[in-house]
């Protein structure tokens, strides 16, 4: 990751951010693709940069191909695509923004991760309160029976993958496309909402679903705080109190060096 300061704008930005935080702050971190983007994943729309030309050698869009109706279909053609995405996030781990975001959650009484990443960094680097909206590619589960399993790499393990006690079919625990959400995240997602929260983090997402876009615009209409981390601007940019257009880490590394030990702070 090249370094990248903060301008001078920038900078007090981050300043006046960090004076609204305090340990009673209620904070919800939405993220997509783009805080995995330090961990040398590539972004497509948070399944990982693979297919950004447009169709695929099939003619399909990605989009089709990793769609339930095309799983139900032919498996074996969504599975195809699902093994090249877990190959490519099986060399990466999380970075320091997931575990930043972490550490937040052990010093604010009340902090949520809310991610469409189905790469499980968040999970890995340590966050507990976490909302995997789209599920975990790395967490299987038999369509016959009641098997799971975790696979952490897709190297050692054949595509399609069998179920280990009836031979069947297996899928990740992952939202594909034109799927409804589970029932346990929205559960979550609506205990979260019924506590509430002051201030929103949206951190690299394009925020295109409704329902990522949705906590930043509660904010706008509710005179709370949102605070976007973008390289590139957004569905919700301009309905954010501060934008700031630098990679994750770098902006979570600043926030946090100046809250947790405010004398060094520029």
């Amino acid at each position: 990751m090249d370094f990248q300061k903060p301008s001078a704008s920038q900078s007090q930005a981050i300043d006046e951010i960090v004076n609204l935080l305090n340990p009673q702050t209620r904070i919800l971190a939405v993220t997509g693709a783009g805080m995995s983007a330090d961990s040398g994943l590539p972004t497509y729309r948070g399944v990982g940069g693979l297919y950004n030309s447009g169709e695929t050698e099939q003619g399909m869009t990605i989009e089709q191909l990793l769609s339930g109706s095309t799983f139900r279909n032919n498996p074996n053609l969504t599975w195809k695509y699902l093994g090249q995405i877990g190959k490519a996030c099986g060399a990466a781990k999380f970075n320091r923004g997931h575990e930043l975001l972490a550490i937040m959650e052990h010093h604010f009484e009340d902090f949520c991760v809310l991610t469409q990443n189905i790469d499980g960094f968040h999970r890995d680097a340590g966050s507990k309160n976490l909302i995997e909206i789209h599920g975990n590619l790395h967490h299987l589960k038999c369509e016959a029976c009641d098997f799971q399993k975790q696979v952490d790499t897709f190297e050692a393990i054949s595509i399609p993958p069998l179920c280990d006690q009836c031979q069947s079919l297996m899928r990740p625990k992952v939202v594909l496309f034109d799927e409804m959400l589970g029932r346990d995240s929205i559960a979550h997602l609506t205990r979260q909402w019924q506590t509430g929260f002051d201030v929103v983090f949206s951190i690299g997402t394009t925020s295109v679903f409704p329902y990522i876009a949705e906590p930043v615009l509660h904010c706008h209409q509710t005179g709370k705080v949102s605070i976007e981390i973008n390289p590139t601007e957004t569905q919700v940019s301009n309905l954010c109190t501060y934008r700031l257009p630098l990679p994750a880490t770098i902006v979570l590394e600043e926030i946090w060096a100046r809250y947790s030990n405010p004398k060094k702070s520029p």
